[in-house]
């Protein structure tokens, strides 16, 4: 579905998303009153790990005033902030939402998302079934210990920028800059796009 990041023009290799699923997308945006945007960063390297991430997007547009409206495509990374080896590769994705949820919110269900696929909080940096972290929510930019946004690191994480560069070439950090002048300046070094794999947007 993705090719790896070329700068200029979003890649036309990349299959664009069926009209028939756009429309559904956005019928069911009425539900919605006065949403704002969010972007999620989805990561697991334990298990079944592409199923695990497309059981998150599935949980995600199942909660109460959420609507999954793109899904990137799939990325391999070597674990960060570990010694090279002693854990598995990981698959990541970035989800685009719209949402009612206030941050806080938001946040209470991606914690629910994980541990739903048995996530546990052993060790800073340890392999885990399932990681939902929120990137960006609106233009939102706050120093709360409890939810930081944008998040603190995803400037210098090509597994979160390649990803999300890919689904929106022209997206900005708010705060920051663009995900693609972003993406530009760090390593890609171990952040692999899987071709061969590919996550669904939720019928």
């Amino acid at each position: 579905m993705t090719a790896p990041f070329i700068k200029g023009p979003s890649d036309p290799t990349v299959q664009p998303v069926p009209a028939s699923v756009v429309e559904q997308v956005d019928a069911a945006d009425t539900t919605l009153h006065n949403p704002k945007r969010a972007v999620i960063s989805l990561g697991a390297n334990l298990g079944n790990r592409l199923e695990t991430l497309q059981g998150a997007i599935d949980a995600l547009e199942d909660t109460p005033g959420v609507r999954v409206k793109g899904v990137s495509p799939v990325y391999e990374t070597e674990p960060w902030g570990v010694e090279p080896g002693t854990q598995p590769s990981y698959f990541n994705a970035i989800v685009v939402l719209k949402t009612t949820l206030p941050p806080s919110s938001l946040l209470e269900r991606a914690h629910a998302v994980e541990e739903a696929f048995h996530r546990v909080r052993d060790e800073r940096w340890g392999a885990r079934t399932l990681d939902v972290d929120i990137v960006s929510y609106a233009d939102v930019v706050s120093d709360d210990p409890t939810l930081t946004l944008p998040h603190p690191r995803a400037h210098e994480r090509a597994f979160v920028l390649a990803p999300w560069h890919d689904l929106e070439p022209e997206a900005q950090l708010p705060g920051v800059g663009t995900v693609a002048d972003l993406l530009a300046v760090v390593t890609r070094d171990g952040v692999t796009p899987r071709k061969d794999l590919e996550l669904q947007l939720p019928e």
